[in-house]
């Protein structure tokens, strides 16, 4: 199974994903606790697509793709920015960042994803989980 959701980056829009993810989830009987780190996952990769790499720009688009495969099923998301280096992200669990409202969206997505992948300079990012 393979696919796709576009949408541009207006936090509005996280609906359209929402409901993507529900569907992808009905087409791949996917059971309830890989559901929600497959959601919050996609969702935190989404808001920092839209918020971070195109900088809320309603005229720059993000791809969702979902490919299922037999064992696993990869969620890519890329946006159209300029990337980041993700060797730089503090780590939201310091001391120093315990208290800050954002920056754990990255922190979310590796520890509920089997495996986060950065690509194109971190505009692209495929989520793998395993079922």
């Amino acid at each position: 199974m393979n696919k796709e959701l576009v949408i541009k980056s207006k936090l509005e829009n996280m609906s359209l994903v929402e409901n993507f993810i529900d569907e992808v989830s009905v087409c791949l009987s996917i059971v309830s606790d890989l559901y929600g780190n497959l959601l919050i996952s996609t969702i935190e990769a989404v808001t920092n697509a839209i918020v971070h790499g195109n900088e809320s720009n309603p005229d720059k688009l993000v791809r969702i793709n979902v490919e299922g495969k037999e064992h696993s099923i990869n969620v890519t998301v890329a946006d159209e920015g300029k990337g980041f280096n993700v060797n730089v992200i503090p780590d939201p669990t310091k001391p120093d960042y315990i208290e800050k409202p954002n920056g754990r969206g990255i922190f979310l997505m590796k520890n509920l994803a089997d495996k986060v992948k950065f690509d194109k300079n971190g505009s692209v990012v495929t989520l793998t989980f395993n079922i």
